[in-house]
């Protein structure tokens, strides 16, 4: 049987290597190991928080000099994905020897799975292998046309506007400079880092996300094939105690080793998690704002694909976290489902146990404040919308 995870990262090790990354190689703490595998990261996080400082420091001074409201939440959304992006990427870097742990977890899991149907498990693996493919094909496309929106509204602009009046008026994506960006001397360079800046932004979100949804994805399929394993336990006839005690034995420890992998997920992301549900609320409701109170038609299809993507990007955090909640609590009637009134008394016995213990919700949180469900979802969507209606309050009474 091929290997789930192993396969699955290859998919997204590209994306952790654009920004610096290598999560799957023991990186030592010599000059050359890093100057060969950190500088790059080094560089893109300096690059980066130029731009997130500028932005900041505009807000700032616009709020300080009576900008209106639309102009401020034009860039603040700007601002929290920058911020998160950085606590995204950061939660991996300083939890390298956690998230190799995690990696020989989940691949120990794969490799102890010696029993059951091979057929079956082919079959469930390739499922996931599907839906995995998919999300992160869909996550990858909505990130790069975001960027591109972006990148080339403001090209448009200045070929319109060329059009219009026989004058080449110099645009940025982002106004967020203290001084006077459009000059020729300083525009092609800005106009590049900010490019970079909006990519650097997608590919840490898209990768870190990314690499939680395969890890989630695999703790998903380790636990289905536990369920039929669990199942079929029981043969029809020429019932041996022995070997059911020694092939319950085996599949407690795959339990087990599942349920760690699920503690080890949420020690790495609890925390970049707790600030995506906050800053999603926000980000939601400020590129809603911006997409239906920017006048330009160019910057409202790009807040439109901003909104798209922060609500994909939350969606499938939820969903992912829902799916090991479900996936959890379905062993506990995967044992229920087994022949287990065929048995004896003690072989009851021990089946129960293992129901009992997989009663326990295994879950992952942020950082303890809320579960990741799809009920935090609704929630989120919740606090947004009012949100948005607030500000859509503010700006009434700002345009009259």
């Amino acid at each position: 049987m091929s290997v789930l995870f192993d396969e699955s990262l290859k998919s997204i090790e590209l994306i952790f290597k654009y920004f610096g990354m290598y999560l799957d190689r023991t990186i030592l703490n010599t000059a050359e190991h890093v100057i060969k595998f950190r500088s790059l990261h080094i560089i893109n996080f300096l690059w980066l928080n130029t731009e997130t400082i500028a932005e900041i420091l505009w807000i700032i001074q616009g709020a300080l000099h009576g900008r209106s409201l639309i102009k401020l939440t034009s860039i603040a959304p700007c601002i929290n994905l920058c911020i998160l992006a950085n606590i995204k990427s950061l939660s991996l870097f300083l939890n390298d020897d956690k998230v190799k742990k995690l990696f020989k977890q989940l691949r120990n899991v794969e490799n102890n799975i010696n029993i059951g149907d091979e057929v079956v498990k082919k079959k469930i693996v390739a499922e996931g292998k599907k839906h995995l493919r998919a999300v992160i094909k869909a996550l990858i496309i909505i990130n790069a046309v975001t960027v591109m929106l972006f990148s080339v509204t403001p090209i448009l602009f200045i070929g319109l506007e060329y059009k219009k009046s026989g004058q080449i008026k110099l645009v940025l994506p982002f106004r967020v400079y203290p001084f006077n960006p459009y000059d020729i001397k300083y525009w092609p360079f800005l106009y590049m880092h900010q490019i970079w800046s909006a990519s650097l932004v997608s590919i840490q979100i898209a990768g870190t996300d990314g690499l939680f949804y395969t890890c989630c994805t695999s703790i998903c399929t380790q636990f289905r094939l536990l369920q039929n394993d669990i199942e079929t336990i029981i043969p029809e006839r020429n019932f041996d105690e022995n070997v059911f005690q020694e092939m319950l034995k085996k599949l407690a420890v795959r339990h087990d080793g599942i349920m760690q992998s699920i503690i080890q997920l949420e020690s790495i992301y609890a925390k970049s998690t707790l600030f995506n549900f906050v800053s999603s609320t926000f980000l939601i409701c400020l590129s809603g704002f911006n997409t239906t109170a920017l006048g330009d038609i160019g910057y409202m299809v790009a807040f439109l694909s901003f909104l798209l993507m922060s609500l994909m990007q939350i969606f499938l955090l939820c969903l992912y976290g829902d799916m090991i909640m479900t996936s959890s609590m379905e062993v506990s009637n995967a044992v229920y489902n087994s022949k287990w009134y065929t048995v004896n008394a003690k072989a009851a016995k021990h089946l129960y146990v293992v129901q009992m213990r997989a009663q326990k919700l295994s879950k992952l949180t942020a950082y303890g404040y809320a579960d990741v469900n799809l009920t935090s979802f609704t929630r989120i969507l919740s606090s947004a919308c009012s949100y948005f209606a607030l500000l859509k309050t503010m700006e009434r009474p700002t345009q009259a």
